[in-house]
């Protein structure tokens, strides 16, 4: 490991702390046989994994938990640098530097002449100075493969920063009313086999996008909200299964009304 002496400031052992995770990833890739047969494409679905974890113990704000994932995602970072500084391409300086640059380039408010006061003014000089870079479309940040609801929430952010947006949230309101009334309208809600599926999906997709913008626009994210929501539920449900062990039943045994009895006592807990 490389004996390079920092001092005993904050910034000291922190720059000491990432030499030290260089040293061990060189060492692993040198040494152990798992390290040295990893790739990109290999630890690719690793990172996704990790990325998901990391935002679960977010969600829970548990601490120790927040700091092991971010280590977990430091690793595949200096991995991913590791393997290219091997293939002669970019290394993990190369890597920060680019990022230092990006950075202040588009803060011209604090490293340039620029002027911006709030928020949604540098959220609109970023998307400029993003198409100057050579993006064809403001839309053309956002990834192609995320999960549709967050597409939905940068598709519509990046839309304010060009200046696309409502001007009031009760407009986006009337906008999700309209959207529910077309989607109720294209089934009789008694007869299901008269459903247009092909436009009933889209009218949904529709009426979501609506709900999205609106949550946009009351400074809720919906899909920290929506899996809250799935987290809450999921503790419901094994509180009932838990309570109905114990008295050696099984859910699948349940009349919805005796399930209902266990599902209200999990509300009050």
């Amino acid at each position: 490991m490389n004996s390079i002496n920092f001092d005993d400031t904050p910034r000291g052992r922190q720059l000491q702390a990432f030499n030290r995770v260089l040293d061990v990833m060189d060492e692993l890739r040198e040494k152990c046989p798992w390290d040295r047969k990893q790739t990109m494409n290999s630890l690719r679905h690793l990172t996704i994994e990790e990325t998901y974890e990391l935002s679960d113990a977010i969600l829970r704000e548990d601490m120790p938990e927040i700091k092991k994932e971010i280590g977990d995602i430091m690793l595949h970072m200096v991995f991913y640098a590791k393997i290219a500084s091997e293939q002669q391409t970019f290394d993990i300086a190369d890597v920060l530097n680019a990022l230092c640059e990006k950075l202040i380039f588009r803060h011209p408010h604090i490293y340039g002449d620029t002027t911006a006061n709030t928020e949604e003014e540098v959220k609109q000089n970023w998307e400029k100075l993003k198409l100057k870079e050579g993006n064809k479309s403001v839309l053309g940040g956002v990834p192609a493969s995320l999960p549709a609801l967050v597409k939905a929430m940068r598709i519509q952010e990046k839309a304010r920063g060009a200046g696309f947006d409502w001007d009031d949230k009760s407009q986006v309101w009337e906008k999700v009313q309209e959207e529910l009334n077309e989607f109720a309208s294209e089934f009789n809600i008694l007869d299901t086999n008269t459903i247009d599926h092909t436009r009933a999906t889209a009218e949904f997709g529709d009426l979501l996008f609506s709900l999205i913008n609106f949550a946009r626009f009351i400074d809720i994210n919906p899909e920290e909200a929506l899996e809250k929501t799935n987290l809450k539920f999921i503790d419901r449900f094994k509180y009932m299964e838990r309570e109905a062990a114990k008295e050696g039943k099984r859910l699948q045994d349940m009349t919805l009304t005796e399930m209902d009895f266990y599902w209200n006592e999990a509300k009050k807990q």
